[in-house]
């Protein structure tokens, strides 16, 4: 069914209202939306047509009118077409915003090679006690539905899942009211035992698809297998004759930076401290690994707020240049914290201003 744009605000003024009062709405009433810029004789006309067109009925003469079946139909069906529009639209800019700054990394983590001389690594950004924003279920068919989890840093993950009991458009719209009403805000360490229970019973016969969600909003706020690290300038260990001289470590190098896991776990092991960015140095037999004896590494934290945290490293022989490494990397992660976090914007007389950009040949000043 048709509705120009007036009828359908009307319309969701009148079942709105009633919604919340759960009295008859007469035009005064409607009248008052700061939507509508319309005469009660104008919201009369159209609520005449309304009810021509069997959307709301009067129950009482001379009394305002209330939805009907068919009403609350075009109302239900349209929500869920605007909420699965909003979350369309998340997803696509959140894939854009994704792909930028998946870009802005691999130009990063080339330039500290190109300025250090040392091997350098960037992870992805993570995302720590992220807070759920958003979670909305939809029906793909009768046996499966997609839910869809949006956290903090609006980051969205998808998961379908499989239902023994068919969904209506209005059980799932229920389903969305209760989870949202439950569980935004909240850190996955807060969705304790009594939430869970209470949504389990509020759903009834569909009390199992709320393990499935609550399995997939888990995923979604502590799934670490999509962290990505890059990395440029490994090469540059064979400088060093300290680092290139045995083969077989030197090898190790090679191999722990093209496989990845290990700067994984040589990032992880240094830890993230609000402090100077968390700018920590290992030296040696303190990185616990055997190839990397006689190399240091630096690593930094960046913040893109919302929770959503990276890490940096650099590798290098046990006689880098420390102060001019730290340097850089407090201006690199200052300037990331000022364009996507904390809005901070201190120079830094070693490395980059606020005003500098960040290239493949090293800082470029602004004109």
């Amino acid at each position: 069914m048709q509705l120009d744009d007036r009828k359908w605000t009307i319309l969701k003024a009148i079942i709105k209202t009633y919604l919340e009062t759960g009295e008859p709405v007469g035009s005064r009433t409607i009248s008052k939306f700061p939507d509508l810029n319309l005469s009660s004789a104008t919201i009369r006309n159209e609520m005449s047509d309304l009810e021509d067109m069997g959307l709301i009925i009067q129950p009482h003469t001379s009394s305002g009118r209330i939805p009907s079946d068919a009403g609350y139909r075009l109302y239900v069906d349209r929500l869920m077409d605007e909420k699965e529009a909003e979350v369309s639209q998340m997803k696509n800019m959140m894939i854009q915003r994704q792909d930028k700054l998946e870009m802005l990394l691999k130009q990063l983590v080339r330039y500290l090679a190109v300025n250090t001389n040392y091997a350098t690594m960037i992870t992805s950004p993570q995302y720590h006690r992220t807070r759920l924003k958003f979670i909305q279920l939809s029906i793909i068919d009768e046996g499966q539905i997609l839910a869809t989890v949006v956290t903090e840093g609006n980051v969205v993950k998808n998961r379908v899942i499989h239902i023994q009991h068919g969904l209506t458009h209005d059980e799932v719209l229920q389903l969305n009211i209760q989870l949202n009403s439950r569980l935004n805000g909240l850190t996955i360490e807060q969705i304790n035992l009594d939430t869970i229970q209470k949504l389990k019973q509020e759903a009834g016969i569909h009390s199992n698809l709320i393990s499935e969600v609550l399995d997939a909003v888990a995923d979604a706020i502590s799934k670490e297998e999509d962290l990505e690290v890059y990395t440029s300038g490994a090469t540059n260990i064979f400088k060093y004759p300290e680092l290139s001289s045995d083969t077989d470590k030197a090898s190790g190098l090679i191999e722990a930076f093209e496989e990845k896991k290990p700067l994984l776990s040589l990032l992880s092991q240094n830890g993230c401290d609000e402090q100077e960015h968390g700018i920590q140095i290992s030296i040696g037999r303190e990185l616990k690994n055997e190839n990397m004896e006689d190399c240091s590494v630096v690593t930094a934290s960046y913040d893109l707020g919302d929770g959503v945290f990276g890490k940096i490293g650099i590798v290098g022989p046990k006689r880098m240049d420390y102060d001019k490494v730290v340097g850089i990397l407090k201006s690199v992660t200052a300037q990331l914290d000022e364009t996507y976090g904390r809005k901070e914007s201190p120079a830094d007389e070693n490395g980059l201003s606020s005003g500098s950009k960040i290239n493949d040949r090293g800082p470029e000043q602004d004109e």
